[in-house]
């Protein structure tokens, strides 16, 4: 039974949080010498989908630099510029009141509103990192570790042929990133498909779940065992195809299951939870504390995937990593963003007591690892050390950015 004082700070109410009561510290001195003048953002086209980089300046020319989602999602940008209003003018230090204020606009529904929103909310703290001259990791209570562990999609050309996951494995193995851990689904007849295109919940046969625990045997048996599997669905699956699938991955320990049923919490996520042992893990579309509760609360995943531009940026996604750190739930990242979000996102991650895994579809060698000017290697031994710069400790490179801006773009509008 948990008292009331740990479930309040599960619920990450901030009075109650002393990381948050050091942050207050830390900006007394600043407060209400900046004001924010402007907003600006801007589309950044890469190869698969595109990436809303959002600009948050305040009066004296200071500025911070966040990424709220791309595509798939639509009208993110406007939603940003939109949002403008709510934001001119206020002390950028009182970043949890414009939060708050802005997040309000979203209802609980608009996803779009919620992803500026969590645009905006991480560049603020970009900016009150640089203005109070530290990491932002100092302001969100201070880091856990030095470096943040990545993982890739790369898969094999056939699961089902063993000489195709032998060259998998060999190409995962020199790649110079070092990735220790690669997410991807199961294919049809050994090829991968589009599992989203079906518009109803898949049924599996005998012949197609047989075919699944082969290609994962393959790949596993082609990689070892320093390398981590998970298993990548897109809420297309009912409960008892889920028990299906996760029993054919089981032999090969994946490091998770993830997203078999749909988006939201039912208590066919516990269920499923209780089903197999194999760890399943969501949240990759929730967004604030309200849709992360009840799987927490009722233990309807094992690990909780957010995505920081959906969730509601730092300190949002923090409050739900406190609640789930009461209740023995463990985090990991979803992140399809470009660098700019995947630097924020392991500013953040090391901020998190009990942080395991963060996506990437960077990290491939070409355009998108030289969106940011670096001091050093990008990743390193599938790690990307945490930066110690004030705030997020990024700087965009002009040169590649201009040259990727989407239609119709120019450098910050």
């Amino acid at each position: 039974m948990l008292s009331r004082r740990q479930f309040l700070h599960g619920a990450g109410l901030a009075a109650a949080s002393p990381w948050f009561a050091n942050f207050q510290a830390m900006a007394a001195p600043e407060r209400g010498r900046l004001q924010v003048r402007d907003i600006k953002a801007m589309m950044l086209q890469g190869p698969d989908r595109n990436y809303t980089l959002v600009k948050v300046i305040a009066d004296d020319g200071l500025f911070g630099i966040g990424e709220a989602y791309g595509s798939p999602g639509v009208g993110v940008k406007e939603q940003v510029l939109a949002m403008k209003k709510d934001v001119v003018g206020k002390d950028p230090l009182q970043i949890d009141a414009i939060y708050t204020q802005t997040e309000r606009r979203t209802d609980g529904s608009a996803h779009s509103l919620m992803r500026a929103a969590s645009g905006i909310e991480m560049a603020l703290w970009d900016l009150a990192g640089k203005a109070l001259g530290v990491p932002t990791y100092t302001l969100l209570g201070g880091k856990f570790r030095d470096k943040v562990r990545v993982y890739d999609h790369s898969a094999p050309g056939n699961m089902l042929d063993k000489a195709s996951c032998r060259e998998w494995a060999a190409k995962c193995k020199s790649n110079p990133a070092g990735f220790l851990g690669h997410k991807f689904g199961f294919q049809r007849n050994g090829f991968q498909v589009d599992n989203t295109r079906d518009q109803g919940n898949k049924q599996l046969t005998t012949r197609e779940l047989v075919n699944i625990q082969k290609q994962f045997e393959n790949c596993r048996e082609a990689i070892g065992w320093d390398h981590d599997i998970m298993v990548h669905c897109h809420w297309e699956y009912d409960l008892r195809t889920s028990i299906q699938i996760a029993d054919a991955v089981e032999a090969m320990k994946p490091f998770w299951l993830e997203d078999t049923l749909h988006v939201e919490y039912t208590d066919s996520w516990k269920r499923l939870c209780e089903s197999t042992k194999v760890p399943i893990c969501t949240g990759e579309n929730l967004t604030r504390r309200q849709g992360f509760k009840d799987f927490i609360i009722y233990q309807g995943c094992d690990i909780l995937h957010p995505d920081l531009r959906n969730s509601g940026g730092f300190l949002e996604t923090k409050r739900i990593a406190d609640m789930a750190e009461v209740y023995g739930l463990p985090m990991a990242t979803h992140n399809t963003g470009s660098q700019v979000c995947t630097y924020a996102t392991t500013q953040w991650a090391s901020s998190i007591r009990d942080f395991i895994h963060c996506e990437t579809v960077t990290g491939k060698g070409d355009w998108m690892d030289k969106v940011l000017v670096l001091d050093g290697p990008y990743i390193k031994d599938g790690y990307i050390a945490v930066q110690e710069k004030p705030g997020v400790g990024i700087t965009l490179n002009r040169d590649t950015v201009s040259a990727h801006l989407g239609q119709g773009e120019t450098w910050w509008g």
